[in-house]
């Protein structure tokens, strides 16, 4: 898991648990949950912070491999990752939130008329 690894990774360093969420600029108790796999889904952001203290690609921490068969959420990560790349900035997902819940509504109503 990732907090296993930025456990395992912070050791290595002779970073204590302060010291990283100090230069990481996040709470003691944020990071802590997130070692302890408490908080299962930090933010890239937060995780691009871990990192650069750490002096490890991102990639590490999040265990993305080149291989095709990409864990869920990994894709997801993935995911974040483009619409980053792409330009999309965060406050922006709110606008495309809109969009996704047409298309869900949409799939519903399609659902129903298909069973009957």
């Amino acid at each position: 898991m990732i907090g296993r690894k930025i456990h395992k990774i912070r050791k290595k360093r002779g970073l204590t648990l302060s010291e990283l969420a100090d230069r990481a600029n996040i709470s003691k108790s944020y990071l802590s949950n997130i070692e302890r796999n408490l908080k299962q889904n930090p933010s890239i952001l937060v995780m691009e912070k871990i990192a650069t203290v750490l002096d490890v690609e991102l990639h590490t921490l999040l265990e993305i491999t080149s291989d095709s068969t990409m864990q869920p959420e990994s894709a997801w990560v993935e995911f974040a990752r483009e619409l980053q790349e792409s330009g999309i900035e965060k406050e922006q997902l709110k606008d495309y939130k809109t969009v996704l819940e047409f298309i869900k509504w949409q799939n519903r109503n399609c659902e129903g008329k298909n069973n009957v």
